[in-house]
């Protein structure tokens, strides 16, 4: 399950050590451990980072092909999770450890920054291939960080980007090896953890309200 841990300003959550699927309670826990977070007020930070061979391979299908009359509101929430991510009023960075598929590119792609670990992983939005068209929510985050071409690619082909190619099409902002993955993360944050929240929150919320509008629509 996901924890958060906290060492001066950094607040890292870890998204767990198997494959990181968006199942109920896993969405549940990333919760806690954000309001947590968000119940503080001294200067912070978040970077999220897995453990071993994913980051995150996103929608738990599993689940869902044994709850389908709860698709609706477990999508709602996966994209309340993206809504609230994008919009944390301070600055996040994803620490991309491996495999990064799916919803679990999108909550990547839903972060100020990403670092990619550059010798394995991929990160690749395998919808094309396994027949799940993006919502329009989940459509409206990846191109509102992606460049055009980029995100045709990406969304239509079903590209495995890895760390390097991942950093030359703009999908991350930097590569780093395994050892320095969070240190890396951190020092991209860490000197903007004294922004004024209610000021970066507002900033954030304005700048990306079409993005929330569409992840807000019910799917009910």
């Amino acid at each position: 399950m996901p924890s958060i841990v906290r060492e001066g300003p950094i607040w890292t959550l870890n998204l767990g050590d198997d494959e990181n699927r968006f199942g109920p309670e896993w969405l549940t826990s990333v919760s806690e451990c954000l309001d947590e977070l968000e119940g503080t007020t001294e200067p912070a930070a978040l970077v999220t980072v897995g453990e071993g061979k994913f980051y995150s391979n996103g929608l738990d299908l599993d689940w869902l092909g044994q709850h389908l009359d709860e698709y609706a509101s477990y999508v709602d929430r996966v994209h309340a999770l993206f809504a609230r991510v994008l919009t944390l009023p301070f600055p996040t960075v994803a620490a991309i450890n491996g495999h990064a598929f799916g919803a679990g590119a999108m909550l990547a792609v839903a972060h100020d920054y990403r670092v990619m670990r550059d010798d394995r992983g991929y990160l690749c939005f395998p919808e094309v291939d396994i027949h799940i068209p993006f919502t329009p929510g989940m459509s409206a985050l990846i191109t509102s960080k992606l460049s055009p071409r980029t995100g045709l690619t990406a969304m239509t082909t079903g590209h495995r980007y890895p760390g390097p190619q991942a950093h030359e099409d703009g999908l991350v902002d930097a590569t780093a090896d395994l050892d320095t993955l969070q240190s890396a993360a951190s020092d991209i944050v860490r000197p903007l953890a004294g922004k004024d929240r209610n000021t970066l929150g507002a900033i954030k919320q304005t700048m990306f309200s079409s993005v929330v509008e569409a992840l807000r629509q019910p799917m009910g």
